[in-house]
């Protein structure tokens, strides 16, 4: 670029005269004025930085460890990523992100959660943690630096991941509050992706009334927030409009449901029932015995109806009265032979399942005993044997632990007990009709439930899959029936339209699908548009810093 001959250019005072027109001074200071260049510090070839990441576009890979409540969550957390554009992907080695979804109440399941974070250290992944160790144990050393999802922020999950990807660290705790007065949690309609297209499971509360000496759970969900009858109705009444034929309710302890809102389990039930379509079916969670003692009568007409499964989850823990006590479980056994007893004789074939921890620190010889003798008696077909785990922050943490040699005696001597008998020995040759929902884990067979919520297994025919058939039960064993199917006359389709694909979106309009997104593809069309447009303007800004 030319350089001006300074000689040629007068002072100012020169330039502009009092003798001077304004026009005059206009157009000789045009004449005269030359730009001076500038020197450019850096080098043509300077490389032009533009934002690399693009919300919405990366891969997620989803892990869950724990309950059914946490299994919702994931969903919801996976509806909501997949709304805003992002891939959920079951390959965790292609995957951008890991989000992580914990379960705190036995320490093996926290073990495999910490171990999967190191993985994903190793692998150099983002990571988001969410579930119930970290919001029970926030300031734990191995989840420092990590982001990290509260258990009533899933509707948040798309900012975190967002955040995460582009390096930052976010941690969401908080609760959700109406008035100041806690509530079940993130709306229950927000988008989801069933794992089972065929399956909804709604949590109808979070939390709960008890302080269980040994349960890390309630550090995490904290106090009782139920969700209004209204907005579960809802939620039901759209799964069944997208094809669900089962829906599972859930919660950290079902009976205590509408206590904080002034409305009863049995209110909230009768409505659901209402609302279930012919040939599909409800399958209940699990209940303590406190809360479930009040509504005994009504809980038995709601098990006996036929679109509700004959089926209640209800933990014993111990059958001895002075364990029960330090447990702080607020019932004794008299309570839950009560319980299992009215059930029994006013819902005929009624499964009650339960739960027995064994190695409480105060449990003695004879109190184990106890609760030898009350399996003996009542012969659980489905029993889930833990053994104690001393969790961090717990009461029970602190109180003097049972060798563990004898813990691993006790749990093996009462699992041999669990293993001996048969319960399912006298439906043979029984006509059973069975909601098909499920494959085998062997993949041979699949999987459909009886009034009694057993496990049955029948003929792997496309054709019975989402359907209510009537079969003939040819096998039993320890924990499954085997069906015959009797005709094609006993296949029965269920009062709804056709499931959603697996991987397409509930709740979201358009039921966005995973692998062929069309409005990921416009939102990314869209983004990269606008970086195009800020790279030519940099382009352009330094042009004109040249000239």
């Amino acid at each position: 670029m030319p350089v001006a001959d300074s000689s040629l250019i007068d002072d100012i005072e020169d330039i502009v005269n009092k003798n001077s027109s304004p026009g005059e001074i206009r157009e000789e200071n045009k004449r005269l004025v030359v730009p001076k260049s500038r020197r450019i510090k850096q080098t043509r070839e300077e490389t032009v930085q533009a934002d690399s990441i693009i919300p919405g576009t990366q891969k997620v890979w989803l892990k869950t460890w724990g309950c059914s409540h946490n299994n919702s969550d994931s969903e919801y957390m996976a509806g909501q990523l997949a709304s805003y554009g992002y891939k959920i992907t079951d390959d965790s080695e292609s995957a951008d992100l890991w989000l992580l979804n914990s379960c705190t109440v036995k320490n093996p399941a926290e073990d495999h959660f910490r171990n999967e974070i190191k993985k994903a250290r190793e692998k150099q992944k983002k990571i988001v943690v969410a579930g119930c160790v970290p919001q029970g144990q926030p300031r734990t050393d191995y989840l420092q630096g990590l982001s990290v999802i509260g258990v009533q922020q899933i509707d948040r999950v798309t900012e975190v991941v967002e955040e995460t990807l582009k390096g930052h660290s976010v941690r969401l705790y908080g609760q959700k509050k109406l008035e100041g007065k806690k509530v079940g949690g993130a709306a229950l309609s927000l988008p989801k992706i069933r794992k089972n297209p065929l399956i909804e499971i709604i949590a109808i509360n979070t939390g709960c009334l008890n302080q269980c000496t040994y349960c890390k759970t309630k550090h995490a969900r904290g106090e009782l927030g139920s969700y209004p009858p209204d907005e579960i109705v809802a939620r039901a009444k759209q799964s069944f409009e997208e094809g669900v034929v089962e829906i599972w309710l859930t919660s950290e302890d079902l009976g205590a449901y509408g206590h904080d809102i002034g409305v009863t389990l049995p209110q909230l039930l009768w409505k659901l029932v209402e609302v279930i379509p012919e040939g599909a079916r409800m399958r209940l969670g699990m209940t303590n015995p406190p809360y479930i003692l009040e509504h005994l009568e009504e809980m038995a007409k709601i098990l006996r109806h036929p679109r509700v499964y004959s089926f209640l989850h209800v933990p014993v823990q111990s059958a001895s009265d002075s364990v029960l006590m330090d447990m702080k479980r607020e019932y004794c056994q008299a309570d839950f032979r009560h319980v299992t007893d009215f059930l029994k004789e006013r819902v005929p074939g009624v499964t009650i399942a339960t739960d027995v921890i064994c190695g409480f620190p105060t449990e003695t010889e004879d109190d184990f005993e106890e609760t030898m003798q009350l399996v003996e008696e009542y012969k659980f077909p489905s029993l889930f044997i833990n053994q104690f785990f001393p969790r961090p922050g717990t009461p029970a943490a602190k109180m003097p632990r049972i060798p563990a040699q004898l813990v691993k005696q006790r749990t093996k001597k009462i699992s041999e007990l669990f293993h001996s008998y048969r319960p399912y020995d006298h439906k043979m040759s029984e006509i059973q009709q069975v909601l098909v929902t499920e494959t085998s884990h062997d993949q041979q067979y699949y999987v459909g439930h009886n009034k009694f919520y057993d496990q049955v297994l029948v003929p792997k025919n496309e054709n019975l899959m989402g359907k209510m058939v009537t079969v003939r039960i040819v096998e039993t064993g320890k924990h499954f029936l085997k069906g015959q199917l009797l005709s094609d006359k006993g296949i029965v389709q269920p009062d709804v339209p056709l499931p959603l694909k697996k991987g397409q979106v509930s709740g979201a309009s358009g039921l966005v699908q995973i692998e062929n997104n069309s409005n990921h593809n416009i939102f990314m069309a869209v983004s990269l548009f606008a970086v195009l447009i800020a790279i030519v303007w940099r382009f352009y800004s330094l042009f004109l810093g040249t000239t």
